[in-house]
């Protein structure tokens, strides 16, 4: 009999198995994810790093551009840990600021609040003190080598490795400075690897043997290095953002080249690959020095040492110091505001001013139209950007290339070029100018060759005699891309005009200039258009102290351009359809402010036999404003009162002196931008310090030129501000150093300080110091918008990058009441953590 088998319990329904992975697979998912992480982490530490523009196109730029996501403060713990710099001055100098009262007790105390501190001013004095502020530093591993070497005696492996990788670079993206080139590979990296591989000067500097034999076995591509080094050094993929980042901060020169080659094609909708490849040079020159076996205890000691953590307090007592520098200067312009006459009568609004003048928004711009205002009651002078909202590129006559005449953050959409008084002389000018060009192009050829260079010194070495002299003598010579080869008449013969763009185009383009200027009626007979540009010989950053809005080019162009279009009856016409009636005898004239000298020069306006008067008033004007200009600035150039003849012809000599390391301040101290109707400020000595735009919100229908404004502008403003504060807070690496040792590389490209080294981005010492104490005081932009607060914050609020520039504390926002003239700071509410903003009525007492 058999026995019974037993009911089965109750089960849970089975899932179907899961497909078993081969290892081999799962290996290979393994593999593309580590891929994905590194590509990804590649990319975000490429994104961090700042462009550099060449100096011939030379604009300022915010060298912690691709960090503005991020607070400032935070940003300033993460390159104190990254690469040992700092974004404030040292305590010391803060203390001696404070001592100086150039830094309030009451802002001190208000910083100190806002800071969440609860000690007072002695307290917090005593506990600066105490404090350290420096952070645990990333290690590299050529910095782990240098810590076991003697430095006294020996050369620094990280400075080895920079010097090669700088020689190469030089190399490699040379534009027509050097006659031969090394290699006929095609890329930075396969270039810099066959040429390395027979390179055993960094084996004989560092002591390590086989380093060319080693780079000569490195992988044929960037990507592939990247992926194995990695692998070989044992790095995390969390610790690959950080390492890569660290990585390019170590060769922060080169790689803002690099960031602006990727820039430049991103305007054209292309990419860019040179900084991944810089990358991988620098990450191979990691690898090459651990894989030699002779410091495998070093190696080991820096898998032990890379991971430290991030210190996010160690210097937040100097941001107080920041915070309280700050809020004393915006006390004082606050109050400045506070003193604005109330309103202007009647019967003087209605009087047609004798002249108005446009000048660029440059700080410099500021005493120019303090001083041009003085001169008459009916004068008026209006602040716009200097490109004059003109999209442009300009191909210099006869040239091959055309240069950019907008902001760096633009791509131009229109071309301009110079043309004569009829098309048959313009024809034979070209041709003339092109065969000089050649022949002048030709004969550096031969004088610069390796088979004549010797014989060609040998034979007229004497005759040169000459040239060096000429070149110590007094020199009014304008740029030599536009003059080079053309006689003083001939170029005045030329007019830049737009090409290729029809009336109603023009027209549309006109009317829009016009009212983002605030400049549609009560028009004057004399309108000057009055670009800026600077005067300096011998030197290289000369492009730097011309119009940034112009991509570091004088704004002759522009106002040119502009001026003659306003000119033209047809274009009169339309704009009168269009609401804007300008009168039949106002005209408009370009004009160049000289910054170095104070001069002011006018184009285009020899034939008009009709305001000869008129503008030899204005010609008189303009003299009187430029030596009120000259006496205000003379004592902070070092030079003594004289007479203003005398003063005159110094400032003319010093433009024209080619030892000259100071011929002018640039844009040195700026630290405001103000977008309001000039009665706003008229009152007011802004010291050169501030950036003026002219807005009247009644007029904005709207708020297409307020968003413009925020979104142009002010970024561009806030650029050249990070530029001047980064190198004066740490002008070693941000900063281009001592502008005496500088030596131009490939052409155009930068500069050296010595004969090597990393490319020198930022601004030289003697822009910033004048020998004994720093010239620039390094302030935030602080910005006053006169507009209705909800209508700034909700712009704001909708350009990612504008938000992160002020949540993030990079810059100040405020805003004038247009009815009141009160003023607002926008800043974080006490409430939901301070993630909510609100705007408090600002004290002027502060």
């Amino acid at each position: 009999m058999m026995s019974a088998v037993p009911s089965p319990l109750p089960v849970a329904p089975v899932a179907p198995a899961a497909p078993i992975i081969p290892n081999a697979s799962r290996r290979q998912a393994s593999v593309e994810d580590q891929q994905v992480t590194l590509a990804k982490a590649m990319q975000v530490a490429c994104n961090r790093v700042a462009p550099t523009w060449p100096l011939d196109r030379l604009i300022a730029v915010n060298p912690w551009w691709g960090f503005v996501d991020q607070s400032v403060q935070k940003v300033s713990d993460m390159m104190s840990h990254l690469c040992g710099t700092r974004l404030t001055m040292p305590t010391e100098w803060y203390l001696a600021e404070f001592k100086s009262k150039r830094i309030s007790e009451a802002a001190l105390a208000k910083a100190v609040k806002q800071h969440g501190l609860t000690l007072d001013i002695a307290s917090f004095i005593q506990a600066c003190s105490a404090s350290s502020s420096e952070s645990a530093r990333f290690m590299l591993l050529t910095d782990a080598l240098d810590a076991q070497r003697d430095l006294a005696h020996q050369p620094a492996c990280r400075d080895v490795v920079t010097h090669a990788i700088g020689q190469h670079c030089a190399s490699w993206f040379d534009e027509g400075q050097a006659r031969w080139k090394l290699t006929h590979a095609t890329s930075l990296y396969v270039a810099w690897r066959e040429i390395a591989s027979y390179d055993n000067g960094p084996s004989l500097f560092t002591g390590i043997d086989g380093i060319a034999d080693r780079i000569a076995a490195l992988p044929d591509t960037h990507e592939k290095l990247i992926e194995v080094v990695c692998e070989k050094l044992k790095i995390k993929p969390e610790e690959y953002e950080t390492y890569f980042t660290a990585l390019l901060l170590s060769i922060n020169g080169w790689a803002a080249w690099c960031a602006y080659l990727n820039w430049q094609a991103g305007l054209q909708g292309k990419t860019d690959n040179h900084l991944q490849q810089l990358l991988a040079i620098r990450l191979a020159w990691e690898w090459v020095l651990a894989d030699s076996g002779q410091h495998e205890d070093v190696v080991d000691a820096w898998h032990a040492q890379r991971g430290l953590p991030v210190n996010e307090s160690g210097n937040s007592y100097d941001w107080v110091w920041q915070d309280a520098l700050e809020l004393t200067w915006q006390a004082q312009v606050n109050q400045g505001l506070a003193l604005q006459v109330k309103s202007t009568p009647e019967s003087t609004k209605s009087v047609r001013p004798a002249m108005q003048a446009v000048f660029c928004i440059d700080v410099r711009s500021e005493r120019m139209r303090r001083a041009l205002e003085a001169s008459d009651p009916s004068i008026r002078t209006h602040g716009f950007a200097g490109f004059f909202g003109l999209p442009i590129e300009y191909l210099p006559f006869a040239g091959h290339e055309a240069r950019p005449q907008l902001p760096g953050l633009l791509a131009p959409k229109m071309r301009v070029v110079s043309v004569s008084s009829d098309r048959e002389k313009t024809q034979n000018l070209f041709a003339q100018r092109r065969l000089r060009l050649g022949v002048a192009q030709a004969w550096g050829r031969f004088r610069t060759t390796a088979s004549s260079g010797f014989g060609f010194v040998e034979t007229t070495g004497l005759s040169y005699a000459w040239k060096l002299v000429k070149s110590s003598l007094h020199s009014t010579k304008e740029k030599a891309a536009d003059t080079a080869a053309l006689s003083a008449s001939e170029r005045d013969r030329l007019v830049p005009v737009l090409e290729n763009i029809g009336v109603d185009e023009s027209i549309d383009l006109v009317a829009g200039i016009l009212r983002a200027m605030s400049m549609t009626s009560d028009f004057a007979p004399v309108i000057l258009l009055v670009g800026h540009g600077s005067q300096t010989a011998n030197n290289p950053h000369a492009a730097g102290l011309d119009c940034g809005a112009c991509c570091g080019q004088t704004g002759e162009v522009n106002a040119r351009v502009l001026a003659h279009l306003l000119n033209r009856v047809d274009i009169r016409y339309g704009l009168r359809v269009k609401g804007i009636d300008v009168p039949e005898d106002t005209l408009f004239v370009a004009g160049l402010h000289n910054t170095t000298t104070d001069e002011i020069r006018l184009f285009d306006v020899q034939d008009d036999v009709k305001k000869i008067a008129a503008l030899e008033q204005v010609r008189a004007w303009l003299a009187q404003a430029g030596q009120r200009i000259r006496e205000e600035r003379a004592p902070t150039m070092g030079m003594p009162a004289s007479k203003p003849e005398a003063l005159m012809e110094s400032m003319r000599e010093r433009a024209g002196d080619w030892s000259q390391v100071r011929p002018e301040w640039g844009l040195a101290n700026n630290a405001a931008f103000i977008a309001a109707p000039r009665q706003r400020t008229q009152h007011m000595n802004l010291h050169g310090r501030s950036f003026l735009h002219d807005y009247n919100h009644a007029e904005d229908a709207g708020n297409a030129v307020l968003e413009q404004i925020l979104t142009a502008p002010v970024l561009v403003a806030h650029w050249i501000n990070m530029q001047y504060f980064a190198s004066t807070v740490d002008n070693r690496r941000w900063g281009s150093g001592n502008k005496v040792l500088h030596n131009v590389v490939g052409g155009h490209i930068g500069v050296f300080e010595g004969n090597g080294g990393d490319l020198r981005i930022g601004l030289p010492l003697q822009s910033l110091h004048d020998g004994e104490d720093w010239v620039h005081t390094p302030l935030r932009l602080s910005v006053w918008m006169e507009a209705p607060r909800d209508i700034i914050s909700g712009i704001v609020h909708k350009h990612e990058k504008l938000w992160q520039l002020v949540d993030g504390g990079w810059l100040h926002l405020f805003s004038i009441d247009p009815e009141s003239g009160e003023v607002y700071r926008y800043v974080k509410s006490a409430e939901n953590g301070g993630a909510a903003y609100q705007w408090v009525l600002e004290s002027a007492q502060v």
